[in-house]
């Protein structure tokens, strides 16, 4: 298994870093095209265990999502990342204290419908974050990614007290706050020590426009944010009995399983940009 992990993690990166770098627009657009494709895939998969028109709607939408970000003039795709925010702070966040609806009724079809809308948000900021820089996307990648690792870490190490017991048994207090803590600690040195190398940085730009409060309650509502989207689609998961979202990645799950995390956070960073 872990093998095969590595050589999944190792393919991604030789098809993703090329294409962030090349700076060929057409080549991101079928990237993200793709990607985006399957993660809404997943979706109506993981609200409709079994349904057999996933597939369907898997390419009206994304047919949908290419024509809108790429095949036709942008205009301000603020209102997308608005209406990301807004679901995760108002939808989906009170999910994981209240429940999810029973699968066969009209909230749950309502509700897989607000997380495609969802997906499209953070998808339309992966559209946004790009066009500052390749950088300034992976910037932002990254915050999430450190606090996933280091959450881990830390709950390993220093966990006793269960987050969300009935969604994620794995999961920490202890692992949370701790792979926060460590996330703005590296947040605060990327904006000391990176330099001109990395100028262009979510963190430092957050702070050279908000100050060090500003980017400090950044990057932990960042940090807040990514937990609540793993631990949603956990909820997810555990609702449908499915380990993973999809088997599309071998030793990694599904592409839901490796952006989770991402889906809020994508579009609050891109709203948090508008403003730098």
């Amino acid at each position: 298994m872990l093998k095969t992990r590595i050589v999944t993690a190792l393919v991604l990166l030789a098809v993703l870093l090329p294409v962030l770098y090349s700076n060929n627009p057409t080549a991101f657009a079928v990237v993200a095209s793709v990607f985006f494709g399957a993660a809404i895939w997943e979706c109506f998969r993981l609200f409709n265990p079994g349904a057999k028109s996933a597939v369907a709607i898997a390419v009206a939408w994304t047919l949908a999502f290419a024509y809108a970000f790429f095949m036709r003039e942008q205009g301000d795709p603020t209102f997308w990342f608005a209406i990301g925010a807004l679901l995760w702070a108002l939808r989906f966040a009170p999910t994981l204290k209240l429940g999810l609806p029973p699968l066969a009724s009209t909230p749950n079809t309502l509700l897989s419908l607000l997380y495609a809308i969802s997906l499209v948000a953070c998808f339309a900021a992966i559209v946004m974050l790009f066009q500052y820089s390749a950088l300034f996307l992976l910037s932002v990648l990254v915050i999430v990614w450190s606090a996933d690792i280091f959450a881990y870490v830390c709950g390993k190490t220093f966990g006793k007290n269960k987050l969300a017991p009935s969604i994620s048994p794995g999961k920490s207090w202890e692992g949370a706050i701790g792979g926060g803590i460590v996330t703005v600690l590296l947040a605060s040195l990327t904006v000391l020590f990176g330099g001109e190398a990395l100028a262009n940085t979510f963190a430092v730009r957050v702070q050279a426009s908000f100050g060090w409060a500003g980017m400090l309650g950044v990057i932990a509502l960042i940090v807040v944010a990514s937990v609540v989207g793993d631990l949603f689609e956990s909820q997810l998961k555990r609702r449908a009995g499915m380990k993973d979202s999809s088997n599309l990645l071998p030793g990694h799950g599904g592409v839901l399983d490796r952006i989770d995390a991402l889906v809020p956070v994508l579009p609050l960073a891109a709203l948090i940009a508008t403003r730098l």
